[in-house]
């Protein structure tokens, strides 16, 4: 097989992959460079994909965000810090991010917080709501949401 039979056969293979799911350019840079192509090759085909539309950033963001946030409850800082480890412009990762409304994203951090204060174990309410801070501080929520949050906390 010739580079150039190698590279139209990586090339329909990055697009069957884009075509079930959606990819961002990093991911699929780097999948290219552990297929072995040149950072070379790996832009002509990233700058393809981007052409003709199987690659579009924007529109991975939006899923992205949606996804972390309706299904593994994460909050907008973790979302925001994995946007940026995938090297999303930050324009569109501030789009993207703001397509979570604030009375959703306020009632899913109490639901998560009420589901997990069943599992903690606390000796007292200082206990408790530092356990619980510390453990949406982990899914990526805002501090202060969370103070608020905790400050009106029923005993």
């Amino acid at each position: 097989m010739d580079e150039n039979e190698l590279f139209k056969s990586l090339l329909n293979r990055v697009m069957a992959l884009c075509a079930s799911r959606e990819y961002c350019v990093s991911e699929i840079h780097d999948k290219l460079i552990a297929w072995g192509l040149s950072e070379k090759e790996s832009s002509l085909i990233t700058d393809r994909l981007k052409k003709e539309n199987f690659i579009n950033e924007e529109r991975y963001a939006v899923s992205f965000v949606k996804d972390k946030f309706r299904y593994n409850k994460w909050g907008r800082v973790k979302i925001a810090a994995h946007l940026r480890v995938k090297k999303i412009p930050s324009t569109m990762a501030d789009l993207a991010m703001n397509s979570i409304d604030s009375d959703t994203y306020r009632k899913t951090l109490e639901d998560v917080l009420s589901a997990h204060r069943r599992t903690v174990k606390a000796r007292n309410t200082y206990d408790l709501k530092g356990k619980l801070m510390r453990y949406g501080l982990s899914k990526g929520f805002e501090s202060q949401l969370l103070y608020d949050i905790l400050n009106n906390l029923d005993e």
